[in-house]
């Protein structure tokens, strides 16, 4: 079950690597647009210095990385390294060539792009690097959609880019282009959605052993049916969109005879782990 769960996150990791590869160098870069982010910031050096933007993009990513495994763990930033390099090699084959004509288009596009192959890239438990590892890091702490918190960092970088080229036009197409993979980013990258079950079971014990191991805290409600005055035990436990298929999985093995409720949480206080 590892190795094929290690084989989708790869597979989906190159899909993410390949559609960022795509997005910069058939959108952004030839209407010398921003990405935002460290990408960004590699697309401002490539412009300003004709250096290949996709090794300034893998050498603004070390530190970062470097940093992240520290603090985000090993596999996070594992996979992370292999999307930022499968990114960077694929940027090196794909034509630097407009596939619209339309600015406006690219943006829009772009950022689409880009935005989906990122938020791949966090869905199968890595990222593209730069600003992602570092809205990982917050998101863990705060709930903060991840896509709006990268517009928000990505809005000193497109500061940057106004004083230094002065051209409106450009900085306004990639906030654009950013605004766009931000949306997309938060659509496809749902670990910050939170939802809570309820789920009416006669295997408590069961789902309590299974469910414990996914580091989620479990209520235990004891309960009876107004139909058949049965007694049922209710498990409360409120997860993530993300995990929301693992656990139905877990229950109809379990417990196919099980009732479930779901409904979506619209915020928690106290302690929640963000995995």
């Amino acid at each position: 079950m590892n190795a094929i769960r290690s084989a989708g996150s790869l597979a989906g990791l190159t899909v993410g690597a390949f559609l960022i590869a795509f997005g910069f160098n058939q959108m952004l870069i030839p209407h010398r647009l921003l990405s935002g982010g460290l990408s960004g910031v590699a697309m401002m050096l490539g412009y300003a210095t004709g250096w290949p933007v996709n090794l300034m993009y893998f050498a603004l990513n070390v530190p970062v990385l470097a940093w992240g495994w520290f603090v985000l763990g090993r596999s996070f930033v594992l996979w992370s390294i292999y999307s930022v390099a499968a990114a960077t090699f694929l940027m090196q084959f794909t034509p630097v060539s407009p596939l619209v004509t339309d600015p406006v288009l690219g943006a829009v596009f772009g950022g689409v792009i880009f935005g989906f192959g990122s938020g791949l890239s966090l869905r199968f438990g890595g990222s593209s690097g730069g600003f992602d590892v570092i809205a990982s890091v917050v998101t863990r702490k705060r709930d903060i959609p991840v896509g709006m918190l990268l517009f928000l960092l990505n809005g000193a970088v497109i500061g940057t880019l106004a004083l230094q080229t002065g051209d409106w036009d450009i900085v306004l197409y990639s906030m654009l282009s950013i605004f766009a993979a931000g949306k997309v980013v938060d659509l496809v990258h749902i670990r910050q959605v939170k939802v809570t079950a309820f789920i009416i079971t006669r295997e408590t014990e069961k789902l309590l052993d299974k469910l414990l191991t996914l580091e989620r805290g479990v209520t235990v409600i004891r309960t009876r049916g107004a139909y058949d005055r049965t007694e049922k035990d209710m498990l409360m436990t409120v997860t993530t969109r993300y995990e929301l298929a693992a656990l139905r999985r877990t229950i109809r093995t379990l417990d196919p005879k099980a009732f479930v409720n779901i409904v979506e949480t619209v915020g928690v206080i106290g302690e929640f782990r963000r995995i």
